[in-house]
């Protein structure tokens, strides 16, 4: 082994952070395995030593943009102070936020097409994250009636197929993002109270 590889105290954390490099400039799927060794400064076989292949590496980067994820969206949901629906509203930000600001995490999470059945430590990162999402969704359908309250897990999908959806069109902090004539924020916000609204949840319903 080259004693190049002996520069980085951790050469595990140096190939993440090569890899969040390269995503930014070049997207998930712009670079090889080589190359993120490369640029981190070690030879071609160093990342052999954590990572079985690329994918693995893309899978570790993923997993740990999740867990920033569920912190983020954890602090914003704050247990659902002062109110749901306040705290809610923050979530959406909060989503939109990290979108822009860990653009390459974001990438990697969602862009990279790594197998979920293959990398259980990537899927229960997800599933965590959508854990915030849900509990935030069974705060607002115990406003309504027991007969009409959609499943939550349903809801918690809804909201985070069109917050992705706003993220990723609107809200990216890359060349990729598309012009929008308003805040990428205020068009959530807009969609998700249509959203309630159809479900009859006024935004301050008592």
């Amino acid at each position: 082994m080259s004693r190049r590889s002996y520069h980085h105290g951790n050469l595990k954390e140096a190939l993440i952070r090569a890899a969040l490099d390269l995503i930014a400039q070049h997207g998930p799927a712009g670079f090889t395995f080589a190359e993120a060794a490369r640029t981190a400064g070690v030879s071609p076989a160093a990342p052999y030593r954590h990572f079985r292949d690329r994918d693995e590496l893309m899978a570790d980067v993923a997993r740990r943009g999740f867990a920033r994820f569920e912190a983020v969206l954890e602090l914003a949901w704050s247990q659902g102070r002062p109110d749901p629906f306040t705290a809610f509203e923050r979530i959406g930000r909060a989503y939109l936020a990290f979108a822009r600001d860990e653009s390459a995490y974001y990438s990697a999470m969602f862009e990279t097409g790594v197998p979920l059945d293959v990398n259980p430590d990537l899927a229960a990162a997800g599933d965590r994250t959508l854990a915030v999402l849900k509990q935030a969704a069974e705060a607002i359908c115990a406003r309504l009636p027991p007969e009409r309250r959609p499943p939550p897990l349903m809801m918690a999908l809804h909201v985070w197929s069109l917050s992705h959806g706003v993220a990723s069109l609107f809200g990216r902090g890359d060349a990729a993002r598309r012009k929008l004539p308003m805040a990428a924020e205020d068009l959530l916000e807009a969609g998700v109270l249509v959203y309630l609204q159809g479900l009859g949840l006024g935004a301050r319903t008592p």
